[in-house]
C-alpha cells in the first residue's frame, strides 16, 4: 500500500465560495482554475487506479485562506471545505482515508473552535498551515496556539510553502517574474519558516510536535552544514537584534531540531535530492507525498523505487510512518 499524504481538493462548493468571495485571485487562480483534477473525482480516480493500493490524504490547494478573505469570510469557506472533505473520506474511506483540516488563522478564536470541530466531530488527522499569514510569520506569538493545540491533540501540522509573485526578486522590479515565486520562493519559504520556528524554541516548549514539510524540508537539508555553521556563529554577526541569546536558550544544537521536521518526498521525481533528504531526516521521518495534482504521481513512486531502500524502510516511507503521524490503521 502507498499512503500519498500530501494531495490536494478543491471541493466544487468550497471552490465557489472562495472565489465568489474573492473573484480576483491571480496567478495563484489561474493555477488551480486549470487543475482539473481538483474538483474532477471520476478523472481522479481512474489515475489513482493506475497505482494499484495507493490512497490519498486530502487537503486544499493554495491560496491561503488569510490571502483571500476577511476573517468572517475564511472561517466559512473553512467550515464548507472540512465539511466537504469529511464527506469525501465517509463517501470513498478507499480512496481517501483521512483529510486535513483547513483554517482561517486571521482570526485564532474561531481557527481553534474551528480546529476543534474538525478534529473531534469530522475526524480530521491534522491541520494545514502556510509559510506566512498574510505576511505575518508563524513564530508570531498570535499563532502559538495552533502549535500548542496540535501538540495536544498529538496530531502532525501540515506546512505548506506560500509565496506570490506580489514578492519581488529583485528591488528594482516590482514583481517576481519568470514564476521564480513558486520554483525558488516556496522551498526558500519553507526553510526561512523552519529556522523562524526552531530558533523561537517551538521544539523546546512543545517537545514531540510534529510537523511535515512539503516538499522534502525545503532547502535545508541540502545545505545543513551551511545551517549548522550558520548557527555555529548566529549572534556574532548581527548588532540590531541579540541572537545569541535566543541561541543559548536552545537546550540542543539546532541542526537537532531540524532533523525533528519530518519531510515528504514530494520532490517531481528527481531521485538526488529524494536520497539527501532521507538521509538528513532519517526513514523514521519521512513520509511519501506526490503533491498530486500539482505533480506526477508516477514519477514520486518511480524515484522511490529507484532509490532501492530496504523493504522495511521502503515500508515506513509508503504507510507506516503516516499511520504513526496520524494514529491510524490504513490497512
Amino acid at each position: 500500500m502507498i499512503v500519498d499524504i500530501y494531495t490536494h481538493i478543491f471541493p466544487r462548493v468550497a471552490y465557489e465560495k472562495m472565489t465568489a468571495m474573492s473573484p480576483d485571485l491571480g496567478n495563484i487562480g489561474k493555477r488551480i482554475a486549470n487543475l482539473q483534477f481538483l474538483h474532477d473525482l471520476d478523472g481522479r480516480f481512474r489515475e489513482m487506479d493506475a497505482f494499484g493500493d495507493y490512497r490519498q490524504i486530502i487537503s486544499l490547494p493554495n491560496p491561503p485562506l488569510e490571502d483571500v478573505t476577511t476573517p468572517e469570510q475564511g472561517l466559512e469557506i473553512a467550515k464548507v471545505a472540512n465539511d466537504a472533505m469529511a464527506e469525501l473520506v465517509r463517501k470513498y474511506p478507499d480512496r481517501f482515508p483521512a483529510f486535513v483540516a483547513a483554517v482561517a488563522m486571521h482570526d485564532m478564536d474561531g481557527t481553534l473552535r474551528e480546529l476543534d470541530r474538525a478534529i473531534n466531530d469530522l475526524g480530521a488527522k491534522g491541520v494545514q498551515v502556510f509559510t506566512d499569514v498574510a505576511g505575518r510569520p508563524l513564530d508570531d506569538p498570535a499563532y502559538d496556539p495552533i502549535f500548542e493545540a496540535m501538540w495536544k491533540y498529538g496530531l502532525p501540522v501540515w506546512l505548506h510553502p506560500v509565496r506570490t509573485s506580489k514578492m519581488a526578486d529583485y528591488r528594482t522590479e516590482q514583481l517576481s517574474r519568470f514564476e521564480t515565486w513558486t520554483i525558488m520562493g516556496w522551498p526558500y519559504a519553507t526553510s526561512v519558516a523552519m529556522i523562524r520556528l526552531v530558533i523561537t524554541g517551538l521544539f523546546d516548549r512543545y517537545p514531540g510536535i510534529k510537523i511535515i514539510t512539503h516538499h522534502l524540508g525545503g532547502n535545508i537539508p541540502y545545505h545543513e552544514g551551511r545551517v549548522e555553521n550558520a548557527f555555529a556563529v548566529m549572534g556574532r554577526r548581527t548588532a540590531d537584534e541579540d541572537y545569541l541569546s535566543l541561541k543559548n536558550a536552545l537546550k540542543r544544537p539546532a541542526i537537532d531540531y531540524f532533523r525533528m521536521f519530518y519531510g515528504d518526498t514530494a520532490m517531481h521525481g528527481a531521485v538526488a535530492p529524494l536520497r539527501c533528504g532521507i538521509e538528513f531526516f532519517t526513514p523514521n521521518n519521512v513520509v511519501f507525498a506526490s503533491d498530486a495534482p500539482f505533480a506526477s504521481i508516477g514519477k514520486c513512486i518511480a524515484a522511490v523505487e529507484r532509490l532501492e531502500l530496504e523493504r522495511v524502510t521502503e515500508h515506513k516511507i509508503h504507510q507506516g510512518n503516516a499511520e504513526k503521524l496520524m494514529k491510524t490503521r490504513f490497512g
